[in-house]
């Protein structure tokens, strides 16, 4: 993908109409805010349906954090990071992904765009829907809850230093695809995804403990 300079400054604009540009940006509260309620509101809805038995929820919502966890890697992988081979895949490689990769702290783009994000999660809510049938009113929370965690860690590891704690590694791990190799360490919120999948950057120096170093000196 990189066909330009990382500049950990400033922005650019991605269409010349100011309307189309201004769906481009968004604040990453309203995102994360939406799906956290929308996902509060499914669970009370659950509650009204007198067949569906809630305790269920128990093991239907963390299984919507996983699966979540597997879309993200996956777009992530797949599609945000496609092989593109004409001009026109390239700008539009550009336009999807490409520009949070030259502007990574652009806060403005750290988070998709509702208007999108809310068709997204509609076509995944009908296709849990075959699945899981009724029962995607206990899966899809964890699922919506998953995202909106993601976005969280997304916007913390871009805008904030990296903790002194466990979390730390989120940091490193997503530094590793930004700066070292963005072809790998596709996983944000899990990157457990990445060893599973080996994709994981290679080590080049034997040893992957400095090659991470090396990264958290570039946060």
């Amino acid at each position: 993908m990189r066909s330009y300079h990382i500049k950990n400054k400033g922005t650019t604009s991605l269409f010349s109409n100011r309307f189309l540009e201004a769906l481009t940006r968004t604040h990453f509260a309203i995102p994360v805010t939406l799906y956290f309620i929308l996902a509060i509101l499914l669970v009370s809805y659950a509650t009204l349906k007198p067949g569906l038995q809630l305790w269920r929820l128990i093991y239907y919502f963390p299984l919507g954090l996983l699966v979540f966890s597997l879309v993200e890697y996956s777009i992530h992988r797949w599609l945000f990071h496609f092989h593109a081979s004409t001009e026109r895949q390239k700008i539009l490689k550009y336009k999807i992904h490409g520009v949070h990769h030259e502007f990574p702290k652009d806060k403005d783009r750290l988070v998709m765009p509702p208007v999108l994000s809310i068709l997204i999660a509609l076509l995944f809510y009908g296709f849990f829907s075959v699945i899981f049938e009724e029962e995607v009113l206990l899966f899809f929370p964890g699922f919506l809850s998953g995202y909106s965690t993601y976005l969280l860690i997304h916007y913390a590891v871009h805008r904030f230093r990296p903790p002194a704690n466990f979390f730390r590694i989120l940091w490193t791990h997503h530094a590793l695809h930004h700066y070292k190799s963005e072809d790998s360490a596709f996983g944000v919120s899990m990157p457990v995804w990445d060893h599973l999948f080996k994709t994981m950057p290679p080590v080049q120096d034997g040893s992957r403990r400095h090659a991470k170093e090396q990264m958290e000196k570039l946060l």
